[in-house]
Formats: C-alpha cells, structure tokens, sequence
C-alpha cells in the first residue's frame, strides 16, 4: 500500500516539514493508560517510526506486552522491581527510580527514537521519587521532533500543564470489584 502524497498548506511547506513532538499525559484511576500508550507505539512503528518503552515498576512479572512488541520492533525495557505500594525498602524504589529515569533521559537523547514512553512514571512522581522539576526541565529541553508519552495515575497539575495532549482514563466498573482478579492477556 502506497503513502499518499503530502498535501501542502497555504504556504507551500510540506506537512512533514511541521512535524513537532508532542507531550501525551495518560492518567486516571481507569485502566488503559500503558495499552493506549502501547497503541500509539504500534501506530508509530507501523508508521516507520522507532519507538522505545521505559517502564518504571513493571519488572517482577512476565508481562504479555513484552513478546508482543518484540515481534513487531517496539523495544520495552522495565526497569522497576513491582509495585512500590508493596514495598519495604523505599530508599531502595527510590534510587531504581532514579535509574530508570537516567535511562529514559538517555535513551530520549540518544537520537536514536522517535517516539518514548515514560510508563507509569506518573507514580514515581506521586510518591517523590524523582524530582517532577528535573522532568519539566527534560521535557522542555527534549529534542524538537522526539514524541513523550508519560503515564500512571496522578499526573501532577504542572505536567498536565506542560503537555501537549492529555487523557483521563475514568474507571466506570472493574471486574476486580467482583472478585474476578487481573486476566493474563487482558490487563498483563
């Protein structure tokens, strides 16, 4: 299947040549804040771009994500150890969290993507464990054309502010409250 042509504005500029990198929050008590996040990877990469997941908690569990994406070229890196709300060692979560984030500022300024996701990096805010500052400053600074996706629950106000597009997932019924627990496929 062909591309179709790039149409030109008023001005004469490609479209191509407008081309900015965005700042998308997922946030919400809702689920599907990664699986959307995920989707807009599959987009990018189906779309040629090369696209990178940094995962702050997820760690411990084989998620079904992670075969899936490396089938179709998504990289996925988690770098967390669990779910922080399990912890006993927060000094321990801290400075993975500041691993992970070293790594997601490395690997957003290596030129080597075009697109990032900051997975779940939202809680990691929330609980303090990076600074939201040195965030904002990385996100300010980021190259011109690289796409952030940052997730989690808690999107701290100043976030959404600096954000370019931002969605709320809203839980409206969870199967959890009916005593069914998390379905392999489906939400891991």
């Amino acid at each position: 299947m062909t591309q179709p042509p790039l149409e030109k504005d008023t001005g004469g500029v490609d479209t191509a040549q407008k081309r900015r990198g965005l700042i998308i929050v997922h946030t919400g008590n809702g689920k599907g804040k990664t699986t959307a996040a995920l989707g807009t990877a599959l987009r990018a990469v189906g779309a040629g771009m090369k696209a990178c997941v940094l995962q702050f908690i997820k760690g411990a569990w084989k998620y079904g994500e992670l075969d899936a994406a490396a089938k179709v070229g998504i990289e996925i890196l988690p770098m967390g150890k669990g779910f922080t709300w399990d912890t006993k060692n927060p000094e321990e979560d801290r400075r993975t969290a500041l691993a992970a984030w070293e790594e997601c500022k490395r690997r957003a300024l290596s030129g080597e993507y075009d697109l990032v996701v900051f997975d779940e990096i939202n809680y990691v805010l929330d609980y303090g464990f990076i600074p939201l500052a040195d965030v904002l400053a990385f996100l300010k600074a980021k190259p011109q054309r690289l796409h952030v996706i940052l997730t989690g629950r808690n999107a701290p106000p100043e976030l959404i502010e600096a954000a370019d597009l931002v969605t709320e997932m809203k839980e409206i019924k969870h199967p959890f409250k009916k005593g069914i627990i998390a379905q392999r496929g489906i939400e891991f």
